[in-house]
């Protein structure tokens, strides 16, 4: 079974979701439970620092839960051209043209985009990961049921 960072951290998301942003395990007795049900240490290592990397942007970063409009242009590097197809920047874009996230926000998106290891972000890896990030933003909490409505109505449009 070929398990990446990307599917443990679904795995965390799915399973912890309820606990709450505040959610802070016993980093072994969680690594003892995703070994149980499948992952490598190797992906589980990654995918708690990747979360440990979420939390450091949550304390860093002042993310406002009001909208903020920006006339400006975001450019992307070479780098972020290339694990983002036009597809997933078009949808940022979207995302925060209608208001759903902010450009602080998009950021937050991005960096930890960036940080999974992977050669190219799939569109609904993108949603999965706005999701983790809106969810653990205190004050995006609108915004976070309103973009797990749609990931999830399109979810049930595809098993139709």
């Amino acid at each position: 079974m070929k398990e990446n960072v990307f599917d443990v951290l679904m795995y965390l998301f799915e399973n912890y979701m309820d606990e709450g942003a505040e959610f802070q395990p016993d980093q072994e007795a969680l690594t003892n439970e995703l070994t149980q049900a499948g992952f490598r240490r190797g992906e589980i290592r990654k995918a708690l620092s990747w979360l440990d990397g979420l939390s450091e942007l949550r304390e860093h970063t002042h993310v406002t839960s009001r909208p903020e409009i920006s006339v400006a242009i975001r450019h992307y590097t070479q780098e972020e051209r290339e694990k983002l197809n036009p597809e997933c920047r078009g949808y940022l874009h979207f995302m925060e043209a209608g208001g759903m996230i902010n450009p602080a926000m998009r950021e937050l998106v991005i960096d930890r985009l960036m940080a999974l290891e992977v050669d190219e972000i799939a569109l609904d890896q993108l949603k999965w990961v706005m999701l983790l990030v809106l969810f653990n933003q205190p004050g995006q909490e609108h915004a976070y049921h309103m973009l797990e409505d749609m990931v999830f109505d399109e979810m049930q449009g595809h098993l139709h």
